[in-house]
C-alpha cells in the first residue's frame, strides 16, 4: 500500500478534498494507495478533527517548541517517516521547509499554490494578480524543490478574474478548482 501523508496548518479543505476523492475513487483498490496520516504544526488545526472523523491517524508537532527550523524539520521527518510515505502532500502547511527536508522527500513532495505558476510565487497571490490587471488567475500543483514555488508543474486550473473581484472573491473561486486538481494530480502521480 502506498501511504500518503498530508501536512496542514489550518482548516484543511484541500486535505478533505483529497480524502474524499480517495474514498469516492477507492484509491486503496484502484491505486493501492491510502491517506495514512494527517500532520499539523498546530494542535488546534480544524483539519485534524476532520481527519480523525475519517479514521485517519493524526499527529501535531508544534514548531514553536524547537530552537530552529532545522530542528523542527528533523523532528517532522522522523514523525512522517514512521508512516512510510510514498507521497508527502502539503495542503495549507504554512511553513517554509528546509533544503534538507525537501531533499529527503525529493520526487515525493507535492504542494498546491494559488496562482498560475511561474507567476506570483509566494504570498498574496490573488491581490497581486488583480493589481497586475490579469484576466486569468488559478492554481498549480507542483513538486516541491528547494526553491520556493518553482518545482515541476503537475497540473493547473485557470479561473477568470472578474470585474469587481476582490482578493477574497477570487480566492474562493480558485479554491474550488484546487479541490478538483489536487486529488487528480495525486492520483495521476500514483498511477505513473
Amino acid at each position: 500500500m502506498k501511504n500518503i501523508v498530508i501536512l496542514i496548518s489550518g482548516g484543511g479543505s484541500n486535505m478533505a478534498a483529497i480524502v474524499r476523492a480517495a474514498q469516492q475513487q477507492d484509491w486503496a483498490r484502484t491505486l493501492g494507495a491510502r491517506v495514512a496520516a494527517v500532520v499539523s504544526n498546530k494542535a488546534d488545526a480544524k483539519g485534524l478533527e476532520f481527519a480523525r472523523s475519517q479514521g485517519i491517524a493524526t499527529e501535531a508537532l508544534d514548531h514553536k517548541g524547537f530552537a530552529s527550523r532545522d530542528d523542527f524539520d528533523a523532528a517532522l521527518m522522523q514523525l512522517i517517516d514512521r508512516h512510510q510515505p510514498a507521497l508527502v502532500v502539503l495542503a495549507g502547511f504554512m511553513r517554509i521547509l528546509t533544503p534538507g527536508f525537501v531533499t529527503h522527500y525529493a520526487g515525493r513532495l507535492l504542494n498546491i499554490h494559488p496562482s498560475l505558476l511561474p507567476a506570483f510565487t509566494g504570498l498574496h497571490t490573488h491581490q497581486r494578480a488583480i493589481d497586475a490587471g490579469c484576466k486569468f488567475a488559478g492554481a498549480t500543483v507542483h513538486q516541491v524543490t528547494a526553491e520556493l514555488d518553482v518545482g515541476p508543474i503537475l497540473e493547473q486550473a485557470v479561473v477568470p478574474v472578474l470585474p469587481g473581484d476582490t482578493a477574497d472573491t477570487l480566492a474562493a473561486r480558485v479554491l474550488t478548482q484546487e479541490h478538483v486538481i489536487y486529488p487528480r494530480a495525486i492520483a495521476a502521480l500514483l498511477r505513473a
